[in-house]
């Protein structure tokens, strides 16, 4: 587009170049005016002035009488590099180059969905710090107690996103922050966010801060109780196991056989009805507790008695060992009372001999006494005889 005046011998010539070496760089804020200056342009009329500009300059800039060259609200459509070139009636050109930029102070961040507690040893969400309506983009940090904390990916993480109006053109960031306290830590850590604008020399905007309190959890344990004591039970019997948490209800507990994980729903309660050679084996617990992390308890044997055999009366847990050593006590039992049984039988084979020798003997003398008391029968009737 072309504006003409009374003929003159100054020529202004106005056009939005690519990147070009040298000039002065401005920043404009955005929907403010700004004015690109032409130097050697004249200062008195009569002047011939012309101006090219593409895109959407052609309907809202205006060259003004000294040759600058307004432009009345500032977009983002508007950066760029302007040349100006003004030349006398004696040929002598004046240049001017400007690299223009627009920016947008964001309204100040802020952290939402703030943690009021945190918890020691385990990764923690403390918030997340958003800014919204800022162009150019710039940057969100994080701080704890006035230092900057950066990610390192063990104790610290952030997660960020970046977002662009598909109107405005302007920039919305987010920041979400983790950290992962250490024990011994101080029960009272300050956590803030900035905004760091991307233009030089334009101050950070910094959120209120936040204090939330970190606490340290005492240790879950998990015990798993078993009914009939001992776990052994009869062929077709029931057992019960029981999980028992500290944090329970809030805790979820799952089963688990031979360290596999049983395909059930969360229960604390895990019931064996009608016992097969299928359910033996060793059972434990898992107890999941947000503030807590999974603990899984002691395991416990579940076997299956034989035909009048008694299960284990001492404990919940080593019932395959205390059955073993009750076999071995039969076995030491069984083979006494056989050593006692032959012994017996020995002895009577003793006693028998000794009385079968002596038979003889008392037959002997058996005879020798009543010869004897013949003997003496005879004598008593001729003494008797005499007397009379």
């Amino acid at each position: 587009m072309a504006a003409g005046a009374a003929a003159g011998a100054w020529v202004l010539v106005l056009s939005l170049w690519g990147a070009i070496g040298g000039g002065q760089n401005i920043t404009a804020r955005i929907g403010e005016p700004l004015v690109l200056n032409c130097k050697g342009a004249p200062k008195k009329p009569p002047q011939q002035l012309e101006w090219k500009l593409g895109g959407p300059w052609d309907s809202v800039a205006h060259v003004l009488p000294n040759g600058s060259l307004l432009l009345p609200a500032m977009g983002i459509q508007d950066e760029g590099t302007f040349r100006c070139r003004a030349t006398n009636r004696n040929g002598k050109e004046t240049k001017s180059n400007y690299r223009v930029r627009v920016y947008q102070i964001p309204g100040k961040p802020e952290i939402v969905d703030p943690a009021s507690e945190l918890m020691a040893g385990i990764p923690n969400k403390v918030g997340t710090c958003v800014s919204e309506g800022g162009y150019p983009a710039g940057t969100l940090s994080w701080h704890l107690d006035g230092k900057p904390l950066l990610p390192d990916g063990k104790g610290v993480s952030v997660k960020e996103e970046t977002r662009r109006h598909p109107e405005t053109g302007l920039f919305t960031l987010q920041s979400e922050l983790m950290v992962n306290p250490a024990r011994g830590g101080a029960p009272h850590p300050t956590f803030s966010c900035s905004f760091s604008p991307a233009l030089p020399r334009r101050r950070a905007l910094h959120t209120a801060p936040i204090q939330p309190s970190v606490w340290e959890p005492v240790p879950l344990e998990v015990q798993l109780v078993v009914e009939p004591k001992g776990g052994a039970v009869a062929p077709g019997g029931t057992v019960t196991l029981t999980c028992e948490a500290p944090a329970q209800p809030s805790a979820q507990i799952h089963w688990m056989k031979d360290g596999i994980a049983l395909p059930l729903a969360p229960s604390s309660v895990l019931l064996l009805p009608e016992v097969g050679p299928q359910d033996q084996g060793t059972y434990s617990c898992v107890a999941t507790h947000p503030s807590h992390g999974p603990q899984e308890s002691p395991a416990v044997s579940i076997s299956i008695l034989e035909t009048g055999e008694e299960g284990p009366t001492a404990g919940s847990v080593g019932g395959s060992g205390l059955g073993t050593l009750a076999l071995a006590l039969g076995i030491l039992g069984g083979l006494g009372t056989a050593a006692l049984l032959i012994g017996a039988i020995i002895w009577r084979r003793q006693q028998r001999q000794r009385e079968e020798r002596k038979a003889p003997e008392n037959q002997e003398e058996e005879e020798e006494h009543t010869e004897l008391n013949q003997e003496e029968e005879p004598e008593a009737a001729e003494s008797g005889a005499g007397r009379a």
